[in-house]
């Protein structure tokens, strides 16, 4: 069995052909061929993450779809999902599983990317990532000026809202159940934690 499919958390990729680990630029990570395997760039280092679950994948669904519903339909932003580029710094390229870039920063959007600091960055953590999650992203996060971070535990159904304050993260709670999140960049925010965990399309009615 080889590296790559024996991957079980997120982990520097020294295999990848490139420039030596610490060096990686948006140019270097753009070159890479097509492998069907997800990159991204945290503090010049070449990352390479385990493909996601299905479960996580519903949760990045729902988050979409409440984001695109109370953000880009109402015309205040714009909601974009990965695998989708955001270059932070030259030596900062991530793929946050949503994040909102709302209308006065709209000129960071380029075709091929996000140029600069979404207004939000939601990440879906896991076993396999909630320590990248936590700390080497979120440390890029901070240093590029994203205000608000959102830290999803699926096996906890919890949702810690994160805002930024001089280069750090000040925490805002970790929000459960029927409880509604705090947050600065979609204010007054009516949908509650436990609707970004429905399992099934036809139960969303009984909690809307």
């Amino acid at each position: 069995m080889t590296t790559i499919e024996k991957l079980p958390v997120v982990m520097p990729a020294g295999w990848v052909p490139g420039p030596k680990q610490g060096q990686w630029t948006y140019q270097d990570y753009a070159s890479i061929p097509e492998d069907g395997h997800h990159y991204e760039i945290v503090n010049g280092v070449l990352y390479m993450s385990p493909a996601p679950s299905m479960g996580h994948q519903r949760i990045v669904g729902w988050i979409f779809y409440y984001l695109v519903t109370h953000i880009d339909i109402p015309g205040f932003g714009q909601v974009y999902q990965a695998p989708t580029d955001v270059e932070l710094s030259p030596g900062d390229v991530v793929q946050p599983d949503v994040f909102v870039v709302l209308n006065p920063h709209l000129d960071r959007i380029t075709p091929s990317r996000l140029i600069g600091a979404p207004d939000l960055a939601v990440e879906v953590a896991s076993p396999r990532t909630a320590r990248h999650d936590l700390s080497d992203k979120l440390y890029a996060y901070a240093r590029a000026g994203v205000p608000e971070y959102w830290v999803v535990n699926p096996d906890a159904q919890t949702i810690e809202v994160l805002v930024g304050e001089s280069w750090i993260y000040r925490s805002l709670g970790l929000f459960s159940g029927h409880t509604t999140l705090p947050s600065q960049v979609v204010p007054d925010f009516p949908v509650r934690v436990e609707q970004f965990f429905v399992e099934r399309c036809n139960h969303i009615r009984d909690i809307i």
